[in-house]
Parts: C-alpha cells; sequence; structure tokens
C-alpha cells in the first residue's frame, strides 16, 4: 500500500499515440496521476472532461495530467476524438502500472466479483515523491448541507490540494 511521502512506482507506459511516457522524465513537474476503469463509460468519462476543462489551471500551476485505464492506445485516440479531450492517456494494458499503484482490485458490482480498476488519483511532487492519495474516488459527489444540495467535483478537490501542497 503507498503512502503519502513514499516514492512513487515507476513506470514506462505508452500514451494514445503509443509515445512512451516515462515517470523518470517527468521529474521537477508536479503530476496529477489519475487511475479510471474503462473509455467511454458515463463516470469516465465525466472524469476525463472534468480535467480537460480544468487543464490551463492544472498547466498553470506546472502540473501534468495523466489519466491511465488498461484500455489500448487506439481505444484512447476514440475516446479523445469522440470527447475532444486535451489530457494524456496512458495505456496499461498488461496492469502492470496499475498493480505498482495498488488500484488493481477485487471489486463487486450486482453480486458479482471480478478483477478491475479502482478509481485512484494521485499526486506526485516534483521530486517523485506521492504527495497526496485519492482512493475510491467519486467524480461528482453531492452533499446536502442544512437543505442546501451541492455537487462536489474530484477535478476541484484535486486542484485545491495541488495548490496547497505549493504552498507548503
Amino acid at each position: 500500500m503507498l503512502e503519502i511521502g513514499s516514492q512513487a512506482p515507476a513506470f514506462c507506459i505508452p500514451n494514445q499515440d503509443e509515445v512512451e511516457i516515462c515517470l523518470r522524465d517527468l521529474k521537477g513537474k508536479w503530476i496529477v496521476l489519475y487511475f479510471y476503469p474503462r473509455d467511454n463509460t458515463p463516470g469516465c468519462t465525466t472524469q476525463a472532461c472534468d480535467f480537460t476543462e480544468a487543464l490551463p489551471q492544472f498547466e498553470n500551476l506546472d502540473a501534468v495530467i495523466l489519466g491511465v485505464s488498461p484500455d489500448t492506445p487506439k481505444k484512447h485516440q476514440n475516446f479523445i476524438a469522440k470527447y475532444n479531450l486535451d489530457i494524456t492517456l496512458l495505456a496499461d494494458t498488461d496492469k502492470s502500472t496499475c498493480e505498482a499503484y495498488g488500484v488493481w482490485q477485487l471489486k463487486k458490482f450486482m453480486g458479482r466479483e471480478s478483477m478491475g480498476v479502482v478509481r485512484s488519483t494521485f499526486i506526485i511532487n516534483p521530486e517523485g515523491n506521492i504527495a497526496a492519495i485519492y482512493d475510491k474516488v467519486s467524480v461528482r459527489k453531492k452533499t446536502k448541507k442544512q437543505g442546501v444540495t451541492t455537487e462536489v467535483l474530484h477535478v476541484d478537490l484535486v486542484r485545491e490540494k495541488l495548490q496547497r501542497l505549493q504552498t507548503i
């Protein structure tokens, strides 16, 4: 199990264009590494669109956003084209990066068990250490306080945490 402050597991996996992206090549930058189950599913689409919309704010924080799923580069290309995504998606087809980050787990859905990606996000600092962990992520969470329902976006929580981390 990964902990805040520990070294982020190294990876080298292809992006949607089959260009290898390695953690070591991103040293010196903040990285938002988010894991999601599959392209073209409702929650995953919402999450990718939210990160794309917020991309300029993350770039202003000198942060790179990388989405990771077991889908192929070709599936990522189709997903990006369909939703006009501007973020980089990594194809962890052998699930080694998912396993290294502890997000490839046994999941239960409608009484059935299967292995899959548990939606999770990691903020990695410029030194390559894990600065924040979000597990079992809800992309958009409705909260009710004093009779008023509000929607909290995961992408906003990550951006706000990144801003706080950069001021420490």
